[in-house]
């Protein structure tokens, strides 16, 4: 199915589930739009719908190719550099220029400057935190769906690696957020309350977050 936005045709792919009631759509990094639904609705109805949420999707449309662009390069701390690849040395960055040796594996650097950087920041936060908590041990992974987790009951924070990419606002933010939750388990009232006594510009940095 193909489904067509200011001139342009964008393919619909769509997913049919059992267990699934209702029609879920979503443009993904591919800029196609996907379709979830149950085993029996028509391609009449989804066409129909697609039809009923067309500004919808262009707003959906809009914010992936900004998310996109946000990825695209090489991201360090907020600054996007131009690559140049070379045939020795690992990553040089100069001005507005990132060195990469063809074919070295980029999170191999981005792991080594995280390993520091995130410890610095993860001891300076929890020195600021306004509220009596145990020292947590830091853990470093890339994760697909989350900037940060934290084990209550061992007090090991995990930080998604991909914060290296970016502005150092944002890890402070994830910091304080996972900080928060050594007091506050659930995304509750009082959860919220705590990260913004901690962080209070917090509501525009989840906000800014949603764009990569």
């Amino acid at each position: 199915m193909e489904f067509i936005v200011d001139d342009k045709v964008y393919e619909v792919v769509i997913e049919r589930k059992r267990s699934t009631k209702r029609i879920y759509i979503r443009v993904k990094d591919d800029l196609k739009i996907h379709v979830t639904t149950s085993m029996w609705t028509p391609n009449f109805e989804i066409k129909r719908l697609l039809e009923n949420k067309y500004n919808r999707i262009v707003k959906m449309i809009e914010a992936q190719k900004i998310i996109n662009k946000n990825n695209e390069g090489f991201n360090y701390l907020g600054k996007k550099y131009n690559i140049v690849y070379v045939d020795n040395g690992t990553i040089k960055l100069d001005g507005d220029t990132a060195y990469i040796k063809s074919g070295y594996n980029i999170d191999t650097w981005y792991k080594k400057e995280a390993k520091k950087l995130f410890q610095e920041k993860l001891d300076e936060n929890y020195e600021k935190f306004t509220r009596s908590i145990p020292r947590p041990t830091l853990r470093i992974r890339r994760m697909s769906t989350r900037w940060g987790v934290c084990n209550v009951k061992t007090h090991i924070i995990t930080l998604n690696l991909k914060l290296i990419e970016r502005d150092e606002k944002y890890l402070d933010y994830v910091i304080m957020h996972e900080l928060s939750h050594l007091i506050h388990g659930d995304h509750d009232r009082r959860f919220w309350s705590l990260v913004e006594e901690n962080c209070p510009d917090y509501k525009r940095i989840t906000k800014e977050m949603k764009l990569f």
